[in-house]
């Protein structure tokens, strides 16, 4: 346990972390690490149970390395956009076109080239929710060209990949890197050490227990995306968080924009609170976070002027389990926000 603070804080920290505990001990998940950090800079990070089960056993630690799956969204691709528009390199409400002039690029009529920066962070498009696009081939080159010219089969708003896999490359696009290529930013990375990392599952189609590579079957077939294939460390995860509650991370238009609701569940990149909301129900309307499908998760609340992270490594062995990740995440953010 690493700890810094004051008695309030750590008794808050304390309670929290008591589902993590019993979860781990129910069997429901492996492992996991939760951290805690306010303005002030107080923080707390503990970890327990396992990194990996399966084919050996090794113990989670604080700052064991995690595939951060959907974090990647907002960690890395929302900050990169707004600095981006902030920088007047793009226009969040200017079509993708303008960065992927090819998109859908035999049909000048086709919905998919008016959808805009703004409306892919927000989840407004009419994108399909999963889309397995690793089942289509292995090759990046030809998968980002599937990607562009595909007639996708439009439907209500949903949370989707695509979104982001857009915006991922456009970014590529833009700088002449995948994304692969590009600074992860401080504390980060696009793979792990296997012994230092969260194992993940034991993929049907490559054959072997994940580790310190990306879980993401689209990221893996891609090489790199904008929707996943982050990883880092609670403690990375709480600098990030620390850099947006003290305004240092980013700037503070950019911030800003992620406050910012969108719809009734989305900022610009993130999600805010709404009834039945990963992140609890007491915290303050002026919150923001967002999940990874790893079991990861990461929420601010700029009120209360703290934010805090629950990493797991709930999908190893396999993700068709019920790990009850969804209560656990409420049940922590509660607690964390409990008077």
């Amino acid at each position: 346990m690493a700890a810094i603070g004051n008695t309030e804080f750590a008794q808050r920290f304390d309670r929290a972390f008591q589902p993590v505990d019993a979860a781990v001990a129910a069997g429901r998940i492996p492992g996991g690490v939760l951290g805690m950090i306010d303005r002030d800079g107080n923080r707390m990070v503990r970890a327990v149970g396992s990194a990996q089960k399966v084919p050996v056993t090794r113990p989670m630690l604080a700052d064991t390395w995690f595939d951060l799956a959907s974090l990647t969204k907002v960690i890395f691709t929302t900050p990169r956009i707004l600095a981006l528009a902030e920088a007047g390199t793009i226009d969040l409400d200017a079509p993708l076109i303008m960065l992927l002039p090819d998109l859908h690029q035999y049909d000048a009529a086709a919905w998919e080239r008016k959808v805009t920066f703004r409306q892919c962070l927000g989840h407004q498009t009419p994108f399909p929710a999963v889309e397995p696009l690793y089942t289509y081939g292995r090759d990046p080159d030809l998968l980002r060209a599937f990607i562009l010219q595909r007639e996708w089969q439009a439907g209500p708003p949903v949370y989707s990949d695509i979104n982001f896999i857009l915006l991922g490359l456009a970014l590529e696009r833009l700088t002449g890197q995948t994304i692969r290529d590009m600074d992860a930013g401080p504390g980060f990375a696009f793979s792990a050490a296997p012994d230092e990392a969260a194992a993940t599952e034991d993929c049907t189609w490559r054959h072997r227990v994940l580790s310190g590579e990306v879980h993401d079957d689209n990221c893996s077939a891609l090489q790199g995306a904008g929707h996943a294939g982050l990883f880092g460390t609670a403690g990375s995860v709480l600098d990030f968080a620390l850099g947006l509650l003290t305004g240092s991370g980013a700037s503070e238009r950019s911030i800003a924009l992620m406050r910012t609701p969108l719809s009734a569940t989305r900022t610009h990149g993130w999600e805010r609170p709404y009834d039945g909301w990963s992140g609890g129900g007491l915290c303050s309307p002026d919150t923001i976070g967002h999940t990874g499908f790893t079991g990861t998760g990461l929420w601010i609340d700029f009120d209360k002027g703290r934010a805090w992270t629950l990493l797991t490594n709930r999908i190893h062995p396999t993700r068709h389990f019920d790990s009850g990740i969804v209560a656990l995440r409420q049940s922590v953010g509660d607690l964390v926000n409990r008077v």
